[in-house]
């Protein structure tokens, strides 16, 4: 994104916290939320309304939404992992505890509501039910990928199905609510959210492969986090596809360490890295196709300031390298 909407986001985040004080429920939120991150998910609804020959300003509350109802996810997720690192970070649940971590949780979604009443009048109504949706859809994901760890059997489909839930779906309503804040037509609203889709998509698959084999210093999360945990990603739905034998291992909790080297040796040893490594590839030519279907329709609103679809476009390309 340009430096100049970049500094409007964080400026309008900024004031938002502003709003709420920096102790008790609210001392966690204040934490995440100013120890960094991509912030890519309010940028992609600022890219999308400029896209759409929107401004910045009309889109913010629907980007002020995304990023806080995001957030609200990851201090609920850490505390489902009892996950100690975030943005390698103690968590939200490792410093201040259950209690106050699911408390925080719940307040942030609040506010991500609070945030979006501020969205243009005309807009408001198809905003709401947008994001709502997205919300409960975001839920069921994660409850499936809680209720996959104690199940023995989870095809890909299924994953894939999960994963479209839990972390595409959050991507793709991005892309449409600053289309919709911009006033788009419908299919350019629909295009988008394809887009997104796809593209949440590839990013969960590329999080899958930074989890077992990327550097954790870059990534921010603790190596290995997926395999001591049990979860079914596709690496390891694979692998047991192709040697079920794996799943009978016995590893002393004691030393961790030891578990995540096989199962990353069996990962390679079958194959199923570069398995997932092509779907992630695949994934991407999706949502590259879904973007190129509509840039017609969204070049007509460019008004000589095409910043908001070379975003767009960059994003693909990013999200497939990224190492973080």
């Amino acid at each position: 994104m340009h430096t100049s909407v970049e500094q409007s986001l964080q400026e309008a985040l900024r004031a938002f916290l502003r709003q709420h004080p920096a102790d008790g429920i609210y001392a966690p939120i204040h934490d995440l939320l100013q120890s960094g991150g991509k912030r890519l998910r309010p940028q992609m609804v600022l890219a999308s309304a400029q896209a759409c020959g929107g401004s910045v300003d009309s889109a913010m509350p629907a980007a002020l939404a995304v990023e806080l109802f995001h957030n609200f996810t990851l201090i609920h997720d850490d505390i489902m992992d009892e996950a100690p690192l975030r943005r390698g970070r103690p968590t939200a649940y490792a410093t201040w505890g259950r209690d106050v971590a699911i408390l925080s949780g719940d307040a942030l979604h609040a506010m991500a509501c609070e945030a979006l009443l501020g969205a243009p009048s005309e807009s408001l109504r198809p905003l709401l039910q947008r994001f709502h949706r997205t919300a409960i859809e975001v839920c069921e994901g994660q409850q499936l990928d809680i209720e996959f760890e104690s199940r023995e059997h989870v095809s890909v489909d299924e994953y894939l199905e999960m994963i479209r839930l839990k972390t595409a779906v959050l991507l793709a309503a991005a892309l449409a609510m600053g289309a919709l804040s911009a006033g788009a037509q419908a299919n350019v609203v629909d295009g988008l959210y394809a887009f997104g889709l796809h593209l949440g998509t590839a990013f969960q698959l590329q999080d899958d492969l930074l989890d077992a084999f990327g550097d954790p210093a870059q990534f921010g999360k603790q190596l290995g986090g997926d395999i001591l945990a049990d979860k079914k990603t596709f690496l390891l739905i694979r692998a047991l596809e192709l040697e079920p034998e794996l799943v009978d291992l016995a590893f002393d909790s004691a030393h961790p360490q030891e578990k995540v080297e096989h199962f990353t040796a069996a990962f390679i040893r079958l194959g199923v890295d570069g398995e997932l490594a092509r779907l992630l590839r695949q994934e991407v030519a999706l949502a590259e196709a879904a973007l190129e279907q509509i840039t017609p329709d969204l070049q007509a609103h460019h008004q000589g300031n095409s910043g908001g679809l070379t975003f767009l476009k960059a994003l693909a390309e990013n999200i497939a390298n990224r190492t973080a």
